[in-house]
This record gives C-alpha cells, sequence and structure tokens, in this order.
C-alpha cells in the first residue's frame, strides 16, 4: 500500500501534475497522428528478414525466440539528484527516500522492441484494421503509431499463438501453461530490465553514449542494429528507438503493483519508458519516467513484451 503521508502530500501531487501537462503538451507538440481509422495496410516485406523466424510470428531465431530471463531478486528503483544531476523530480521514491529497494520475481523479457514484420504477423492474422502509418517504417524497425490498447491486443494473441504451437519452445510453453502470460511489462520489471541491479543510469552505464542507442537522431534504426555489450541483460535498444508502453498506470511513487490493477480503471495516462530517437540524454535514462494517453499514436511510441507470471 502506498504511504499514507506521500498520498497526502499536496505538494507532490502539484509536482506530479505539472509534470504530467508537461508530457501532455510535449506529445501534442510533437503532432498528432491520424485517427484510429479502420485500413488495411499494405504487408511489410518481412518473410527473408535475417535473424527472424517467417514461421514462429517474425520473432528473433535464437532458442527463446527473443524473450530474455530476468532472474528474481532486488533492485534499486527511483533516482536520487545528488547521484545523477539529470533526474526529474518524479523519480524520486518518496520525500524521505530518493531511492528504494524493490524485489521482483523472474521474468521473461523481449531482447528487442516489437518489430513492424511483427505487428504485421498479428494484424495478418486477425485481420485487424490498424492506422495507415502503424505499418509504414522497414520490416526490422519498431513498430510506432501503436495505441496502448493495440499493444495489449498484440500480447493476448501473441500468447494465445504460442500456447499451441508446435515452434514454441518448451521452457516457454510451461511457463504459460502455469498461468504466466505475454503482456507488457510493468513499470518495475522495465526499471529492472534496463538498469539491472547497480543502479546504473544508462542500460550501459553511467555515462550518456550515443554510440549505444539511437537517441539525438532523426528517425528509429533496425531493432539490435546499435551493438550495446555493456547493456544489462544483453538487451537491446531500451533506450532511445521509441517510447515503449508498460502496463502500469501513471502514478506517484513509491511503486506498489497492487496499484497497476486496483486503480487502472481511473488512471488517464499510462507509463512509458526509455525515450525515442528524438529524445536528448535525459530521457534515455533507464529511470526515466514519461506519460501518455492509451490512445496516443505517436511516430516515436512503441513497445516491447515480457512473459511474467505478475
Amino acid at each position: 500500500m502506498r504511504e499514507e503521508g506521500v498520498n497526502r502530500n499536496w505538494i507532490g501531487h502539484v509536482v506530479i501534475a505539472v509534470i504530467i501537462i508537461g508530457v501532455a503538451v510535449l506529445l501534442y507538440s510533437r503532432g498528432r497522428g491520424p485517427g484510429p481509422g479502420s485500413v488495411s495496410p499494405t504487408p511489410a516485406s518481412s518473410t527473408d528478414l535475417p535473424g527472424f523466424r517467417a514461421d514462429a510470428w517474425m520473432l528473433p531465431s535464437d532458442e527463446a525466440l527473443g524473450f530474455v530471463e530476468v532472474p528474481a531478486g532486488p533492485f534499486m528503483m527511483g533516482s536520487d539528484k545528488a547521484i545523477d544531476p539529470l533526474a526529474f523530480d518524479n523519480e524520486r521514491w518518496s520525500p524521505e527516500q530518493a531511492r528504494a529497494s524493490l524485489d521482483l520475481p523472474a521474468f521473461y523479457i523481449a531482447r528487442y522492441e516489437v518489430t513492424e514484420a511483427q505487428f504485421q504477423a498479428f494484424v495478418t492474422a486477425t485481420g485487424t484494421s490498424v492506422d495507415p502509418k502503424t505499418l509504414s517504417s522497414p520490416p526490422d524497425h519498431p513498430v510506432a503509431f501503436v495505441t496502448w490498447p493495440e499493444a495489449l491486443a498484440y500480447c493476448r494473441w501473441l500468447e494465445d499463438a504460442m500456447k499451441v504451437s508446435a515452434v514454441t519452445p518448451g521452457s516457454l510453453k510451461e511457463r504459460l501453461n502455469a498461468g504466466w502470460h505475454v503482456t507488457l511489462p510493468s513499470e518495475a520489471e522495465w526499471e529492472k530490465a534496463a538498469r539491472a541491479t547497480d543502479g546504473r543510469r544508462y542500460p550501459w552505464g553511467d555515462d550518456a553514449r550515443t554510440d549505444r542507442a539511437n537517441w539525438r537522431a532523426a528517425a528509429t534504426v533496425a531493432v539490435g542494429s546499435i551493438r550495446c555489450p555493456e547493456c544489462a541483460y544483453g538487451l537491446s535498444d531500451m533506450s532511445g528507438n521509441v517510447w515503449e508502453w508498460t502496463r502500469s498506470p501513471y502514478q506517484p511513487y513509491p511503486y506498489d503493483s497492487t496499484d497497476d490493477s486496483s486503480t487502472a480503471a481511473m488512471e488517464a495516462l499510462w507509463v512509458m519508458r526509455g525515450g525515442s530517437f528524438n529524445d536528448t540524454e535525459q530521457a534515455a535514462r533507464a529511470a526515466t519516467r514519461g506519460g501518455a494517453d492509451p490512445g496516443a499514436r505517436r511516430e516515436f511510441i512503441g513497445f516491447r513484451i515480457a512473459l511474467t507470471r505478475s
């Protein structure tokens, strides 16, 4: 349960309100995408995409189909401006402490952001109509112009497909049959995957580097095309390329996973993480918290999937 003192701290709520307004202004200033009109896009040419399996929903061609295990255990969540001067106010854990240790069970997260080709597989299989801009980039680039409900619909479709398919690795199928779900990562899962257990500022370390991720740029790049050998858990593009939806509603810290379900219907914004191709080093940090309306459809918002029992 969130600390009562934080809930009643009007100054904290004013700060959060200012941040939310700022995010909304940023999203609108970058231009609204077209409305959710129903059109069928031209399929991306993806059947011969190197490194991805046409017989497995265009997921990566490694033995776990791109799912990477993040072991159970604690990590430091939140930011201390005394340690990281670029930290935003909404990253502070509470008035009493800047960061806190959060213990998470094991989960899996996708090595790459969901690509155009992967989303096209969903559209083709389900007959879903999407915005014409959604599938307008190269097949190995991250899909964008995707709303929060559309990202969840993709997750549900992939989970159902993986449960019954013979190509699903045994270890993943066992977890699905045991009640795990393909879904968006929670805000805490995303942050742990991005910064590991050492509290690093960026997925690769403490220094801003444009040779490790696609930020301060003009457009997206192919997923995994920028090598990051130091990045936590071998993940790619946790900074930059596109902001990534999470399944957590935007709320003040301290983080509490029970709030994700108990107050979801009342929340107006959903957390997105990681920054995008046209952001600065401040937004590309692993602890940066963004928020957007679930219907937001932008060239700089995409998503990555997780396999979790939460």
